[in-house]
């Protein structure tokens, strides 16, 4: 079991091994579930990892159809 100790702010360092396991980097949200006396701490995706794989294409766009798209979309902004 990996422990830890709380701070004055309430906070609490997560193991590294523990990150590691979960996939937990700098700045990445968790979750915390209370089911009796224990907390459980999840790793809670990103919203661009949520839906990844969420919007099929039909086809790829090259980079030259993207930089198009790109540049029309600029020139009927302004």
């Amino acid at each position: 079991m990996q422990t830890s100790s709380v701070s004055q702010k309430g906070q609490v360092t997560i193991p590294a091994s523990v990150r590691k396991q979960l996939g937990i980097s700098t700045g990445d949200a968790v979750a915390f579930e209370m089911e009796g006396d224990r907390v459980y701490l999840k790793a809670v995706p990103s919203t661009i990892e949520a839906s990844f794989g969420l919007i099929k294409a039909r086809r790829s766009a090259t980079l030259e159809e993207m930089d198009d798209a790109i540049r029309r979309r600029g020139a009927a902004t302004t």
